[in-house]
C-alpha cells in the first residue's frame, strides 16, 4: 500500500497529466494555423480550372465546415474529441474523406513500428558495445577510427544522412531502391520474394537510423566508461589480478548501463521523429508520409490521431522505465 501512495500513483498521476498535456496542445495547434482544410479543398477544386459562382462557394464551404465538424465551436470539438478518443474513433480524414483515421493509421503503424523498433534496438546494442569498448580500451587504433567515424556522423541531421545514403547507395551505385516500402505492382503476400523486397527497400532508411543512433549512444557510452573505469572499486579489481576481460564486462558494462537503460526510452521520442523524417526523404508508407500528407492537407484529424498515439506511446515508455528501474539498479528501491 505504501508503493502505491508513495511511488506507483505519483507517476501515474503524472503520466495522465502528460498526456492529457500533450494531446490538448496538438489539438490546438493545428487550429491556430492559417491553413485550412475547407480552403484546400475549395483551391484544389479551383486550381483544375473549375469556374464556380462566389454564392456557390460559400455554399460548398458551409457544406464541408459541417461535414468535417468545424462549424461547431472549439471547445464543442474539443469535448467531442476526447469523447471518441476513448473509444479509439478518431473521426474521418479530411482529405481522404470519408475514410477513418484509424483504419489509415492501421495500414501505415505496421511499417514505422518495424522500422523504429529494429534500428532503435540495433543502434542501442551497437552503440553501447563499441562505446564501451573505446571507452575502456583508449589505445586500440580500430576503436579509434571507429570514434572519428562517430564523430563526423553525429551531428548530421536524419535527412542529411538519409540524401547521403540515396546518393551512394540508390544513385551512383544502384545497390538498392530510391525509395518506396515495395516494389510498385507487387501484392504483399507472405512469401521470400516479397520479404525480400521489403527489406530491400526497408535497408537505406534502418541505415540512416542505426548510423545515428549508434552514434549517439557510441559517445555517450564512452564518456560514462572512462568516468566509471577511474572508481576506486575498478583499481581494487585490477589490483586483484581478476581479468581485463572480467572487469570490463562485469564491473565496468553493467555499471555504464544504468543510465543508458533511461537514455534508451529518452531517445525512442527522439528517434520516433527522426523516422518520420526519414520515411518522407524515403517515400517509405510509414505514419512519417502519412503526417506529411496530412500537414500539407490540413487534415486535423489525422494530425490529431498520428500525434495521439505518439504522445501515448512515448509517455508509456517513460512510465514503463521508471517502474521497472528499479529492477535494473539494486541501489534504488521502491518508496
Amino acid at each position: 500500500m505504501r508503493f502505491v501512495r508513495r511511488y506507483l500513483a505519483p507517476r501515474l498521476i503524472q503520466y495522465v497529466l502528460v498526456v492529457i498535456l500533450g494531446v490538448t496542445v496538438i489539438f490546438f495547434i493545428p487550429r491556430f494555423l492559417p491553413s485550412d482544410p475547407v480552403e484546400a479543398q475549395i483551391n484544389t477544386i479551383q486550381a483544375m480550372g473549375t469556374l464556380v459562382d462566389p454564392a456557390a462557394v460559400e455554399e460548398t464551404i458551409a457544406i464541408l465546415r459541417e461535414m468535417y465538424g468545424l462549424d461547431k465551436g472549439l471547445l464543442n470539438q474539443y469535448v467531442s474529441f476526447w469523447g471518441r478518443l476513448f473509444t479509439g474513433d478518431f473521426g474521418p480524414s479530411l482529405y481522404l474523406f470519408p475514410t477513418p483515421v484509424s483504419q489509415l493509421i492501421r495500414q501505415s503503424l505496421p511499417w514505422t513500428i518495424g522500422l523504429l523498433l529494429t534500428t532503435t534496438v540495433l543502434g542501442w546494442i551497437l552503440g553501447n558495445i563499441l562505446g564501451g569498448l573505446a571507452g575502456y580500451f583508449t589505445r586500440s587504433k580500430i576503436l579509434k577510427i571507429v570514434d572519428g567515424i562517430a564523430m563526423f556522423v553525429r551531428p548530421m541531421p536524419y535527412y542529411i544522412l538519409a540524401l547521403i545514403l540515396i546518393i551512394f547507395f540508390a544513385y551512383l551505385l544502384p545497390i538498392f531502391p530510391l525509395g518506396g516500402g515495395f516494389p510498385i505492382g507487387v501484392r504483399l503476400s507472405l512469401s521470400w520474394s516479397v520479404f525480400k523486397d521489403i527489406l530491400r527497400h526497408a535497408f537505406l532508411p534502418a541505415m540512416s537510423l542505426v548510423l545515428l543512433s549508434a552514434a549517439v549512444n557510441h559517445q555517450t557510452m564512452r564518456l560514462i566508461v572512462q568516468s566509471v573505469k577511474d572508481e576506486d572499486y575498478i583499481r581494487y579489481a585490477k589490483i586483484g589480478n581478476v581479468k581485463e576481460r572480467t572487469i570490463f564486462s562485469r564491473y565496468v558494462m553493467r555499471n555504464a548501463l544504468l543510465p543508458q537503460i533511461t537514455g534508451l526510452t529518452l531517445t525512442l521520442g527522439v528517434m520516433f521523429g527522426g523516422a518520420l523524417i526519414t520515411e518522407i526523404v524515403f517515400a517509405y508508407p510509414g505514419i512519417g508520409t502519412l503526417l506529411y500528407q496530412a500537414i500539407l492537407t490540413s487534415d486535423y484529424n489525422l494530425i490529431m490521431g498520428i500525434s495521439t498515439i505518439s504522445i501515448i506511446a512515448i509517455a508509456t515508455g517513460l512510465l514503463l522505465i521508471d517502474l521497472l528501474y528499479p529492477l535494473f539498479d539494486p541501489r534504488i528501491k521502491f518508496k
